[in-house]
């Protein structure tokens, strides 16, 4: 199999992994359902081993799919960043990139694949400014540097937009509140308990539950803190003050280690928002360095995110 069709072939793979649905991931190839379900038993085949189980109502991956899973993913990885690395043979590249980040984001994840990042290209440098202003966050820096990422929808249709990640938010608390006041069943039953919310610019989709196919909006009645900060109604989660309902890339790791309890997952994780984390830029032909990494980000954050894919192989074990 040439690296184009073992790419696109694994990328599917990961896309139903991820969408738990062959006509959702049709629709991020040119391909129909039918096709989609051909090439993936077609895989199944040559692996000898069942990757997901079918029914009428659902597409469930199996213990299989799961380690498959991971390996499938560093594959990608390897595969994306051998050919940004053959691009740059004929001139190893040099120069500074600058980049402004979400705060959270930019500590748990950004800081350490641009690290990784410099160690495999010696010539290039990084000015990575970690920020927490929501209006930065929108291009306003765009020229002054290179790229800014942004998680959540995006408004400027000026900018262009690299998508790096899928983005997943689950309501969650501690273990010590849900013995305290009990484990709500459905998200109907939120409004029984307390919260921790954003006291302003709430995210589109927090406290948004699809349900009968239909998203609907369901929160707590009370609030025990309201912040502008998203760390911060983690912190007041772990402490057991309330339900947040914050996204993955955050709680991931809290969640694995059992300090934060997944609401609402009995089925794997939530739908992916339509919105994601991406990288604006100025232009569409940016720079060799900048188009290097975006290469490298997305190669690392999709297209199932490590920290989703983590808690796909945790819930599924649970």
């Amino acid at each position: 199999m040439n690296p184009d069709a073992l790419t696109d072939q694994l990328s599917l793979f990961l896309d139903v992994l991820e969408t738990a649905s062959f006509s959702a991931a049709a629709r991020r190839h040119p391909l129909t359902p039918s096709a989609v379900a051909r090439r993936i038993d077609a895989l199944e085949r040559s692996l000898g081993s069942q990757l997901f189980s079918r029914s009428t109502h659902a597409i469930r991956v199996t213990p299989a799919g799961l380690a498959f899973a991971e390996r499938a993913k560093r594959v990608l990885n390897e595969l994306h960043l051998a050919r940004a690395e053959a691009v740059s043979l004929s001139s190893a590249p040099e120069g500074l990139i600058r980049i402004d980040a979400p705060a959270p984001f930019g500590r748990r994840h950004l800081a350490p694949a641009i690290a990784e990042f410099l160690l495999a290209y010696p010539g290039l440098d990084v000015q990575l400014r970690l920020i927490d202003s929501f209006v930065d966050l929108q291009g306003a820096h765009l020229g002054e540097v290179d790229l800014v990422l942004r998680i959540g929808p995006l408004a400027d249709t000026r900018l262009v937009a690299t998508a790096l990640s899928p983005l997943v938010r689950i309501a969650c608390a501690s273990p010590a509140y849900l013995a305290q006041y009990g484990v709500p069943r459905s998200p109907s039953e939120l409004i029984e308990h307390h919260g921790l919310d954003w006291e302003s610019l709430a995210p589109p989709y927090a406290w948004r539950f699809e349900q009968a196919g239909k998203l609907n909006i369901y929160r707590p009645k009370r609030l025990r803190m309201t912040a502008n900060n998203a760390e911060t109604l983690l912190f007041s989660a772990l402490a057991g003050l309330g339900i947040a309902h914050l996204p993955t890339w955050l709680i991931s790791d809290y969640l694995l280690r059992g300090e934060l309890v997944p609401l609402f997952c009995e089925h794997g994780l939530p739908t992916p928002e339509p919105s994601g984390i991406y990288a604006l830029r100025l232009e569409r032909d940016s720079g060799s360095r900048s188009r290097l990494l975006l290469e490298f980000l997305k190669a690392r954050f999709g297209p199932v995110p490590p920290w989703d894919l983590a808690l796909q192989s945790g819930l599924g074990r649970s």
